[in-house]
């Protein structure tokens, strides 16, 4: 097992404007670097989290770690995950809160070629369909269940590549991601059908930030410097994607993770959506609405025995 990881770590120094001590803080991300954390990237680069007094060591992610375990173990202060992992997690025993929910809906699609013939997702039932597993398979499961239709599944690789050879007849796909990889093979976006399952009350909210709730009974001033510097670093990287592409390259070079420029431009304008949106007074918010919809697909899934409230599950920073 290979366990990448990198430490950028700063000297505990004081500013003479402010007089300020930094704080240590280990940061787990839960998946290696791509522009889907160029926010936090862009935060550590501009001097964002020292300038609010923590000096941060960035821990990459990656398919042999889990965030969760790492909060548990004490490996790191802070983590991202997905508001459908975290639930679980905390119904399994372990008390994690959610302080920041940075994606405020889901990126997931299912795609199929309009000469497929499929125009609804109803007309999936008994067809091939590939989709991921883990917590992306929760809404496919869910929208399957809703409508009452049986594909055949098929095991998905973190590539599409089943999809572009045709051996399956729908693929799921996240818009900041793999649809760009489909549209980069040569396929025109005329030539596919994509469902959203934002339209099908399906859209999950994903990537949030998560700390024990040990950790914010005694650090909730660190925590929240923390969302305030990743809210900074994602509002400098939406207003200067190239430079945000810069240094998503930087750090997926030095963790040898192959990169393309167009590609990771492509999801951190993608993410922008999904961050900001039509309203950017709500960065960082979790809606009671989207955690209720979540909880509640998890629990009639049989995913999670027990259920947390909102106000337990939810602690921002005010």
């Amino acid at each position: 097992m290979i366990i990448l990881v990198i430490i950028f770590a700063f000297p505990t120094i004081s500013f003479s404007s402010q007089d300020v001590t930094l704080k240590k803080m280990k940061f787990v991300l839960q998946w290696l670097p791509q522009g889907q954390f160029a926010g936090y990237f862009v935060g550590f680069e501009k001097g964002y989290y020292r300038k609010h007094g923590i000096d941060l060591e960035i821990i990459n992610g990656g398919p042999d770690i889990s965030p969760a375990q790492y909060l548990k173990e004490g490996k790191a202060d802070i983590s991202t995950m997905w508001l459908s992992t975290a639930i679980q997690k905390r119904a399994e025993g372990l008390n994690i809160v959610n302080i920041a929910q940075m994606f405020q809906r889901s990126s997931l699609l299912i795609v199929t070629m309009k000469k497929s013939g499929i125009k609804t997702p109803k007309d999936l039932h008994d067809k091939k369909v590939s989709i991921f597993d883990g917590d992306f398979a929760i809404q496919p499961k869910a929208l399957f269940r809703l409508l009452n239709i049986t594909p055949q599944l098929i095991p998905q690789s973190a590539t599409v590549n089943l999809f572009l050879r045709g051996a399956v007849d729908a693929t799921s796909a996240m818009r900041y991601n793999e649809y760009h990889t489909i549209l980069s093979s040569g396929i025109n976006e005329d030539e596919l059908t994509v469902f959203s399952f934002n339209d099908y009350n399906l859209g999950f909210p994903e990537d949030g930030i998560y700390v024990t709730e040990g950790f914010i009974k005694q650090h909730r001033d660190l925590a929240c410097a923390f969302v305030k510097a990743s809210i900074e670093g994602w509002s400098r990287a939406f207003a200067n994607p190239d430079e945000a592409v810069d240094i998503v390259l930087k750090y997926m070079k030095k963790a040898g993770v192959p990169a393309n420029r167009s590609h990771q431009r492509w999801m951190i304008m993608k993410i922008k959506d999904v961050i900001i949106g039509n309203n950017d007074t709500n960065i960082g918010l979790l809606s009671k609405d989207s955690y209720q919809m979540v909880i509640n697909e998890l629990f009639k899934a049989q995913l999670i025995k027990r259920m947390t409230t909102y106000e337990d599950f939810y602690r921002p920073c005010k």
